[in-house]
C-alpha cells in the first residue's frame, strides 16, 4: 500500500474501566497486520502521540457521564466518518448507569469528602443517546474476534457480520447441557446477545447477561421462567441492571425511565 492513503482510526475513552480498549491491545498477532493497513492516529491507551482528524473509523469506549463528556462526543462525531461503540458502557450505560435509579446528589454526599468539586450528570447514557452511531459492538468486555471483524469490515467497506442471536445458540454448538432445563439454574442466556462463547454456562453458571439483549427478546415470557427457577422480583431487577442497565429491552423489564430518542445522522466530515 506504499503511496496509498491508509484509512485513519481513533480510539476514544469515556467513563469505563478501559477493559474494551485493553481487548484491542490484547489482539496482538491480529493487530500487527492491521497496523500495516490502518493509520492509528489517536489511541491514548497505547501511545501519547495523537494525530489530527478527521478519522475514517472511531472506536468509542465508555458512557457519557459529565457535561464535558456530552460536549466531547459531539466533536468526536463531527470528525468521524464511521463511529462504532464498543462495550456495555458505550452501548448501554454500563455499571455506572445504576445512578439512573438513585439520587445522584445523595451518592455524591456519601462518597466524596468535597462533592462541590464533582461536576457530573444525573444519568450515565450510551453513546447512541447523544450522537448517531454506525454500529454497536456489545459485551463486558467485548470479544476480540468480534472486534477484529468490525475493524476489517469497515476497512473493506462492508457491514460487520456479528451474529445477533442469543447465548443459547452458543450452548447448543458447544454441546453444553441447558442449565435451566437440567438443573433449574436461573440463566439470562435466552435473552442475551451471543459473543462470549457461553463462557459461564460452560462452567455450570447461569448467564449474567454481560453482552446485553439479543435481537429477539420476549421478556414477558422469559421473566416467569426466572421466577420458576427461584428468582424474586428484586433478583430479576438486579440481574437486568448489572451490566446493561439502560439497554431498552432490559430497562423496560426492570422499570427504568424511558430513554430519549436517538439523534439523526450528521453529514460525514470532509477530507483533511
Amino acid at each position: 500500500m506504499s503511496g496509498e492513503r491508509r484509512p485513519t482510526m481513533a480510539v476514544w475513552k469515556f467513563a469505563s474501566c478501559d477493559g474494551c480498549q485493553l481487548t484491542l491491545l490484547d489482539c496482538e498477532d491480529e493487530l500487527l497486520p492491521l497496523a500495516g493497513q490502518l493509520d492509528i492516529r489517536y489511541f491514548l491507551e497505547a501511545t501519547s502521540a495523537a494525530g489530527p482528524g478527521p478519522y475514517d473509523l472511531s472506536l468509542v469506549e465508555g458512557s457519557v457521564t459529565t457535561p464535558q463528556d456530552a460536549e466531547r462526543i459531539q466533536h468526536i462525531r463531527s470528525v468521524s466518518r464511521h463511529l462504532v461503540t464498543i462495550g456495555a458502557c458505550a452501548t448501554a450505560g454500563g455499571i455506572q448507569a445504576l445512578r439512573d435509579f438513585a439520587d445522584v446528589e445523595e451518592y455524591l454526599s456519601i462518597v466524596y469528602a468535597q462533592p462541590a468539586y464533582i461536576d457530573t450528570l444525573a444519568h450515565s447514557t450510551a453513546i447512541s443517546r447523544n450522537v448517531p452511531v454506525d454500529f454497536e459492538l456489545r459485551g463486558c468486555p467485548i470479544d476480540r474476534g468480534q472486534l477484529i471483524e468490525v475493524i476489517t469490515a469497515f476497512l473493506s467497506g462492508r457491514r460487520p457480520h456479528i451474529p445477533d442471536h442469543s447465548v443459547c445458540f452458543a450452548c447448543k454448538r458447544r454441546g453444553i447441557v441447558c442449565l435451566p432445563v437440567a438443573n433449574g439454574t436461573p440463566c439470562l442466556g435466552p435473552v442475551t446477545h451471543a459473543g462470549c462463547g457461553a463462557l459461564c454456562p460452560a462452567y455450570g453458571r447461569g448467564c449474567y447477561g454481560c453482552f446485553g439483549p439479543s435481537a429477539s427478546v420476549n421478556m414477558p415470557a422469559f421473566i416467569p421462567l426466572l421466577h420458576r427457577d427461584g428468582m424474586s422480583d428484586t433478583d430479576v431487577t438486579r440481574v437486568l441492571r448489572t451490566f446493561n442497565a439502560t439497554a431498552p429491552e432490559f430497562a423496560d423489564a426492570s422499570g427504568a425511565p424511558p430513554a430519549p430518542a436517538q439523534p439523526e445522522a450528521p453529514d460525514p466530515p470532509e477530507e483533511s
